[in-house]
């Protein structure tokens, strides 16, 4: 009886996070609570997402490490949150199935990668920590944990700000534009929402990832791009362009190409993959060791098709062959964390 009180108090507790409306940004780490990682020697980052988009953040961050060499090793760990080959996170039909699923590959990180830093390099996975119990007890634990979400809405800012009189598209996956994280915060910093246009990509993720400059996906995208720009309330008014999936930098030449065909020249095409990890690089321990020792592995509890191994292998070997061979190498692990008793809906 002890044994069925306790489980079934548990699952009220998730469910009570996991239904929780908070989204108080203070639940992803700063440089205030960064101190005790920074005052390491040797140091193991997570870097975590639902596919393979955060790859691009692990890579230009392994090639980094090495150049400002604060640290005398740092061992990388992309962890695939990935669940399943039949769809991920914008695929499940209740936001508690999607929160409690990502709960459990925090976990999995946790158990698996032990790691003294975890990089959420994912839109819709950075929206979603902040309603998991994960999140609440990272403050006690003391695990930093950094979204992308905050440095794609300071560089929107920031480029909105230098033309008082442009609009902006956000770009995004179903489950990032429906929680509206990046709208609200601008909104808050005080942009008028009529300055902001929101358009939902439904699938653009598996086509990139199966080939980022395919032809399937350039007519994905071009759709996409011409829908929104039906929104413009002035065509002629300057644009910016945020891609707000880490996915969609993979294939920045079809986007470009979709707004030169469709007569719309943005000022500038907003990926903010490369600033979340600008607070790694810290100028004042610059060159603190002799050298930085660094070490890449991938692992995944889904099997990675050829065509994706290829496509994206593709684009980050030239920023980091290390990482390349890391993803050609990917380990298989079936078990890494657990997901299908947090299906509760009807099939997908």
């Amino acid at each position: 009886m002890n044994t069925l009180f306790f489980k079934a108090a548990f699952c009220i507790l998730l469910v009570c996070f996991s239904l929780s409306s908070c989204t108080d940004k203070q639940t992803f780490a700063r440089e205030d609570n960064l101190s005790d990682f920074f005052n390491k020697k040797n140091v193991t980052i997570a870097v975590t997402d639902s596919g393979l988009g955060g790859l691009s953040i692990l890579a230009e961050s392994v090639e980094k490490m090495k150049e400002n060499k604060m640290f005398s090793h740092v061992n990388f760990i992309f962890f695939n949150s990935l669940f399943s080959e039949e769809g991920g996170y914008n695929s499940l039909k209740t936001q508690k199935e999607k929160v409690l699923i990502f709960d459990s590959a925090l976990r999995g990180i946790m158990e698996h990668c032990r790691p003294d830093l975890i990089l959420i390099g994912c839109n819709t996975l950075s929206v979603l920590y902040y309603k998991t119990p994960f999140s609440q007890q990272t403050r006690v634990s003391r695990v930093p944990v950094v979204g992308i979400i905050e440095s794609g809405v300071e560089l929107i800012a920031e480029n909105l700000k230098s033309l008082p009189e442009a609009q902006v598209i956000l770009f995004a996956t179903q489950t990032t534009m429906e929680d509206g994280v990046h709208k609200n915060g601008l909104i808050e910093s005080g942009f008028l929402a009529e300055r902001i246009i929101t358009q939902a990509c439904p699938d653009l993720v598996q086509y990139i990832e199966r080939g980022p400059t395919s032809d399937e996906t350039e007519m994905l995208i071009f759709a996409y791009a011409d829908e929104a720009l039906q929104n413009l309330s002035n065509p002629g008014i300057p644009l910016f362009v945020s891609l707000n999936c880490t996915h969609y930098g993979y294939s920045l030449d079809l986007w470009e190409r979709a707004f030169q065909n469709l007569g719309k020249t943005p000022e500038a095409f907003l990926n903010p993959n490369s600033r979340m990890t600008q607070f790694l690089f810290k100028p004042d321990l610059k060159d603190r060791a002799k050298k930085t020792s660094v070490t890449v592995r991938m692992v995944s509890m889904v099997k990675i098709g050829k065509e994706e191994l290829f496509s994206i292998g593709q684009q980050i070997a030239d920023v980091s062959p290390q990482t390349a061979e890391a993803l050609q190498n990917y380990e298989y692990k079936e078990n890494l964390f657990v997901w299908r008793e947090f299906i509760t809906s009807e099939k997908r």
